[in-house]
């Protein structure tokens, strides 16, 4: 062999750089990563806790849509009012939305219902169950951005208390139309948080 002559024996490997690292080499760096970890601990907790709250709604959701599969049953329909008070009953903060304004609408001989300011979750509940008329319509309405017509809980007066030949009379769009006011009250009610 030609000693002028390279030969492969005499090749050496080139010796590489470090690897570049991934983690963040200042500490403000380290800081924002850190805020970035809370905000999306923050945002998780956050839906978590609204799913949980919501837990109400998606239960009447269903049972709304069972009831008015059987739409042409009259106990399905007799159900209805009774499933929107069981809903309002089950709002988070209803101490909140039975408030005054509410209360200011009695009749002035009626006696005046007090409201607890403690955060006590059972002091409400006699108060949204004694809703009725005009009360129950206005309770309704508050929490909800879309108007409602103006005599629903008329209609699930009638619903709840007429004679079943009264409710066979029901033509099916009205049928429909209570059923598609129920839910859009609730899917679409607001809960003061």
């Amino acid at each position: 062999m030609n000693p002028a002559v390279p030969s492969i024996d005499q090749l050496q490997e080139i010796a590489l750089p470090a690897p570049v690292s991934y983690a963040p080499q200042t500490w403000g760096w380290w800081v924002v990563l850190g805020l970035l970890v809370l905000i999306a601990v923050v945002i998780g907790a956050r839906r978590y806790w609204q799913w949980r709250r919501d837990r109400y709604r998606r239960e009447a959701l269903v049972r709304l849509a069972q009831l008015q599969q059987r739409s042409g049953d009259l106990s399905a329909l007799r159900e209805l009012p009774e499933l929107l008070k069981r809903t309002a009953l089950s709002m988070p903060y209803t101490r909140h939305l039975v408030g005054a304004g509410l209360l200011a609408n009695r009749d002035s001989h009626a006696p005046a219902m007090s409201i607890d300011p403690t955060p006590s979750r059972a002091s409400p509940l006699p108060q949204v169950t004694a809703l009725g008329g005009m009360d129950w319509q206005v309770f309704l309405q508050q929490h909800l951005k879309q108007p409602l017509p103006t005599d629903f809980s008329q209609q699930l007066a009638l619903l709840a208390y007429a004679p079943d030949a009264t409710l066979r009379a029901l033509p099916v769009e009205q049928r429909q139309q209570l059923f598609d006011t129920c839910k859009l009250w609730v899917e679409r009610h607001h809960v003061a948080a």
